[in-house]
């Protein structure tokens, strides 16, 4: 694929966005100063586009959904971003005993949320066991070079939380062909950098604490050259029912919505793809857990809790080391 650098031009910054996944996407680059924008714009687009048509529960001609009305015992071969994306979740499931689970679709729906969910509610009690009842990840058999995937029977995955991290590092990947090597990206708050901006400094990205009104915490901010960042927490989907505030963010190994919520949980990582997985994980743990969690597999991870004393947070070891780069 041809660049669209050239070495000895001055480099300028450029701003590219648009909208995706039902939120927004843009990115931030280091190019040469008066370069065409626009094939390069289509290309971002065009990938995103990629992981929609691949993974998207509200699309229904998706291979997701595909999929998911699959025979029961059927092998489903699985484009390779879809792959790659399964292969990733499972991984973070098995290592985190299914607090990060891709076959909750049921469970979404039955709560109201996501494709087909309706207005979120709490489902009846008979609703909810049968979206328990369905298969779960352990059942899941993915088979690589190509890629197929089990449907053991009434599966539905929803891979929400993991494929916007996915296409974070897609477009990284797409700017590296294109000879772009600087640059900052971000689909729906999920951020990752690499490189620098064209001064020579880094990319500087603000943490969210889910809990900015307050103003009670010192501002965290990372520089990002190889490394991407994930948000999880109950700030951004939730409903109340009876003065009781149900988060979008369910726990797969009882049903319910996780309660007491972290504010924010943030995850730095390699990969945009494991930071996003790994932050709902976490979120799903708890602070208490979860951070045992990080701590063990060593994972920089920033948890923000609320109570009438205000805002707190609680970082392993890893995230202080970033803050301190």
């Amino acid at each position: 694929m041809s660049s669209l650098l050239a070495p000895s031009r001055m480099l300028a910054l450029a701003t590219l966005g648009g909208r995706t996944m039902g939120t927004t996407w843009s990115t931030k680059l280091a190019v040469p100063s008066g370069v065409d924008l626009h094939p390069l714009h289509d290309l971002l687009q065009a990938t995103l586009d990629r992981v929609v048509a691949q993974m998207s529960t509200w699309e229904a001609g998706s291979d997701l959904c595909r999929f998911n009305h699959a025979a029961p015992g059927s092998w489903q071969v699985l484009p390779h971003d879809f792959g790659q994306v399964m292969a990733c979740a499972l991984k973070i499931a098995a290592a985190s005993g299914g607090a990060f689970d891709p076959t909750v679709g049921a469970l979404v729906q039955a709560w109201g949320f996501g494709a087909g969910g309706g207005t979120p509610s709490i489902p009846a009690p008979a609703a909810l066991a049968q979206a328990q009842a369905r298969p779960r990840w352990a059942q899941l058999v993915l088979r690589e070079d190509p890629f197929e995937l089990l449907q053991p029977g009434d599966v539905q995955l929803d891979l929400s939380a993991i494929a916007k991290g996915y296409a974070v590092d897609l477009l990284l990947q797409a700017l590296q062909a294109r000879g772009i090597a600087d640059a900052l990206v971000e689909v729906g708050g999920e951020l990752a950098g690499r490189g620098c901006k064209p001064d020579g400094t880094p990319w500087r990205v603000l943490v969210e604490t889910g809990a900015d009104e307050h103003g009670d915490l010192p501002p965290r901010v990372l520089a990002l050259d190889g490394l991407a960042v994930a948000t999880s927490g109950d700030r951004w989907h939730r409903f109340e029912h009876d003065g009781v505030r149900y988060a979008h963010t369910f726990d797969p190994r009882t049903g319910q919505p996780v309660t007491q919520a972290a504010a924010a949980v943030t995850v730095v990582a390699t990969t945009a793809m494991d930071a996003d997985a790994c932050a709902t994980a976490l979120t799903v743990m708890g602070v208490d857990a979860g951070l045992a969690f990080a701590t063990t597999h060593g994972l920089a991870a920033r948890f923000v809790t609320q109570s009438d004393a205000g805002a707190q947070e609680r970082m392993s070891a890893r995230f202080v080391d970033l803050l301190a780069a």
